[in-house]
């Protein structure tokens, strides 16, 4: 008689209390939101530098953002776009897009004007909530674009009125706070004030009737296979069964008492899963930190206790190496997941050895809303490994040329992923769709080796995707901006391993023979203006030529291997 571990040998493994499937309801990504606001309506659902919003106060804040983008026009399937770091307007602008049946697509605040206007005008956006410190770089990317309203908001808004009191004190002290918290934008610049916006509205919004296995909640933008953005499509089925097999992987989860630590930004799918929505599911609290700082990190974990902390390894060596760490209470945190690239072993050992916290490594991509695969989190995990396959996941390893070959246990293969959190295609991108997703299966383009139990291993990667921060950085866009200066004749872009960033960006550059030879300093500057600041090259190596293959296609492994024989020799 056939077992179910014939298929699925990962299921031996699963910690006690975890299910091999989860039951996903046919429902909208805001009925995590609504459940939680009705079984625990006083509890706090956000927290941010001081000031709290209670479940029911949130639904009530989102109901009137939703109301809102009524009076503007805005109708079921309009792509709202939002441009926010970790705070309150983002949770409530989110949600309440979703209950007006529109598709939230989420920006860095960081990108340059350039990378703003391809995804605006990709997306269609019709709306863009902005925050006022980049209203200027969004100014400069709207043109060509089909944004027709601009909502803009600061940081100082939902801070505690006591704060916002201090900030308007004339003391030199909360003139230098203001100036880091808001920028004053024009009064001559064509906006929408969030606040007013907010003020206008009373009535609850109903939830726009969707469908949730058809209906997109958002697009994700990631570089793909080519390097040129694409807008990952997630449907609310997506999302939703993403955060029920998150907290079905947590058997140590309770409802309505949980506590996670939002650093990772909620416009990266990671954080958005990680520290949104399956944090509401449980009827959590999210604790949002604008953007990775040291000292708040360790008063938020004194504050707040958390239970759960997603994370990078960068963040994680930081916290093992800071002296206060294990006296704030970081050890005390239950949950530490660790994603979007490579966590190494030494990082693990210091953080314990420094804080006594244990961090297990998962894996996703944003195809997969982002989580697919994870080590159990009942001290059975295998820091050389990503894990095994969520509840409700299948993954298995194929030829890299051949899809329909499937590679024995122990030998490399292409990682190929199906559930119900794998992605219904990329935006206006048929092609592109078809190459990576099959019959259900999406090809992560990352290869692996299975052990005999069920745990599967990255080796490699098959794009050469550079991970900085734990944002992916595509070497054809860059390499693309290099050739763009007139005295470049060819590139190539590569990561080198960093302990404080995980990778950095190391460019081989060929200067044209009748050029003069521009500075290091010179194209750095000429990157800067066009990329954001984590696309940008830390060393930049001038050369005669690129090693290339037969074919002529530069071969970006073989410079990656000098770099890294030159860190170390």
């Amino acid at each position: 008689m056939a077992s179910p571990y014939d298929d699925k040998p990962w299921l031996r493994y699963y910690p006690t209390g975890v299910p091999a499937d989860v039951d996903v309801p046919d429902v909208p990504l805001t009925q995590l939101l609504d459940d939680a606001a009705r079984r625990f309506p006083r509890r706090k659902a956000v927290a941010f530098l001081g000031r709290t919003l209670t479940y029911r106060q949130t639904v009530h804040q989102v109901d009137r953002f939703a109301g809102a983008l009524r009076r503007l026009g805005v109708r079921k399937g309009d792509r709202i776009a939002l441009i926010l770091p970790n705070c309150p307007q983002q949770i409530i602008a989110f949600y309440g897009t979703l209950r007006r049946g529109g598709v939230v697509v989420m920006h860095n605040p960081l990108y340059t004007s350039a990378e703003l206007h391809h995804q605006l005008a990709d997306s269609g956006a019709r709306v863009a909530v902005v925050l006022d410190r980049v209203h200027k770089t969004v100014a400069q990317a709207l043109p060509g674009t089909h944004v027709e309203h601009v909502i803009v908001t600061s940081l100082i808004e939902y801070l505690p009125w006591r704060k916002r009191l201090l900030l308007r004190l004339p003391l030199a002290k909360a003139r230098r706070l203001r100036a880091e918290l808001s920028t004053p934008v024009s009064e001559e610049a064509d906006v929408i004030a969030f606040r007013d916006l907010m003020s206008k509205e009373r009535e609850r919004h109903q939830q726009v009737p969707i469908e949730p296995h058809l209906d997109l909640a958002a697009l994700q933008y990631t570089g793909g296979t080519t390097g040129r953005p694409k807008g990952a499509m997630l449907t609310h089925r997506n999302l939703v069964a993403n955060a029920y097999q998150t907290v079905a992987w947590d058997p140590g989860i309770r409802p309505g008492r949980e506590v996670t630590l939002a650093v990772l930004p909620l416009f990266h799918v990671f954080g958005l899963t990680m520290c949104l929505t399956s944090t509401l599911l449980a009827g959590g609290t999210v604790v949002l930190i604008p953007r990775f700082d040291l000292d708040l990190v360790l008063e938020s974990v004194r504050k707040w206790k958390p239970t759960i902390f997603p994370g990078v390894p960068p963040i994680y060596q930081q916290l093992a190496d800071a002296p206060g760490a294990r006296k704030a209470g970081v050890g005390r945190i239950r949950s530490c997941v660790s994603g979007a690239m490579k966590l190494p072993r030494q990082t693990v050992d210091a953080l314990y050895q420094g804080t006594g916290a244990h961090v297990i490594q998962g894996y996703g991509l944003t195809e997969t809303s982002p989580v697919a695969l994870a080590n159990p989190m009942d001290g059975n995990a295998r820091h050389v490994s990503v894990g095994v396959p969520l509840p409700g996941t299948e993954a298995r390893l194929v030829g890299e040329e051949d899809f329909g070959l499937t590679v024995p246990v122990g030998h490399a293969g292409e990682l190929v992923i199906r559930g119900p959190q794998v992605f219904a295609g990329y935006w206006g991108q048929r092609a592109e769709t078809a190459e990576v997703l099959r019959d259900g299966w999406v090809r992560t383009g990352d290869i692996a080796t299975m052990s005999p139990d069920g745990f599967f291993t990255l080796i490699d990667r098959k794009r050469d995707v550079v991970i900085v921060d734990g944002f992916n950085v595509y070497p054809s866009e860059i390499e693309d901006v290099i050739c763009s200066h007139p005295a470049v004749e060819d590139s190539a872009i590569v990561g080198v391993p960093d302990v404080r960033h995980g990778e950095i960006v190391k460019a081989y550059v060929v200067v044209r023979n009748d050029m003069i030879s521009p500075t290091g300093d010179e194209l750095y500057e000429h990157c800067a203006r066009q990329l954001a600041r984590h696309k940008v090259p830390y060393s930049i190596e001038f050369r005669p030529d690129l090693p290339r293959n037969i074919l002529g296609k530069v071969l970006r492994r073989v410079l990656r291997d000098e770099a890294m024989a030159g860190q170390f020799s």
